[in-house]
């Protein structure tokens, strides 16, 4: 990526960052608000949605600071590489810490969404790279494109407790149909040399 599109991406994401940080911040105060644990835990009880966009809300931060932590380092390495290493290990900290702050939500509700979503991500990136270098025959990178993205879209609602039941099983079966292929694919094919100059 160019320098400007890293620096437009990262003033999104700061703006993002900050809306969500916010929002998180007045809505896990109401669920919380009341004096003692046994209190604020009925208040959690009692505001199950506003937690729920919580959740959602503290993921939109993790992923908030991983980008942040790329973008900047990239805008800022040719100034001193080893300091912008440095701030880079430290955003990534910050996501991962974020992560951690999740998790503990997560956890409450036993599923595999809340790391299922980490792998959504970097399902999503991957794939657009094999679709973007032609490296696999284009149908198979499309369906990880979209398999990726509906699993990016679907697990946060899970984790946040809006989607459940058999929509859960039914969200997995466009990853099957790509992983398999691929698997087969990259077993007996290999992957072509990226096509650098081609767009899709």
């Amino acid at each position: 990526m160019t320098r400007t599109t890293n620096a437009r991406i990262a003033g999104f994401t700061f703006l993002a960052y900050i809306a969500a940080g916010i929002t998180s911040m007045v809505l896990f105060g109401q669920a919380t608000s009341a004096k003692g644990i046994a209190a604020k835990l009925a208040g959690i009880a009692q505001h199950t949605t506003g937690v729920g966009i919580v959740i959602l809300l503290d993921l939109v931060q993790c992923f908030s600071a991983l980008v942040l932590a790329v973008t900047l380092y990239a805008i800022t390495r040719e100034q001193d590489p080893d300091l912008a290493m440095l701030g880079m290990v430290c955003r990534v900290g910050e996501g991962l810490l974020g992560a951690a702050h999740a998790l503990g939500a997560y956890l409450l509700q036993g599923s595999v969404a809340f790391t299922a979503t980490f792998f959504a991500v970097g399902s999503t990136i991957f794939s657009y790279l094999l679709l973007r270098g032609r490296m696999i025959p284009i149908p198979l990178a499309w369906l990880g494109v979209v398999a990726s993205v509906l699993l990016v879209v679907a697990l946060p609602l899970q984790v946040a407790g809006f989607l459940h039941g058999r929509l859960i099983s039914l969200e997995w079966l466009p990853m099957l149909a790509f992983e398999v292929p691929l698997s087969l694919w990259l077993l007996i094919k290999g992957v072509a040399a990226p096509a650098r100059a081609q767009s899709v």
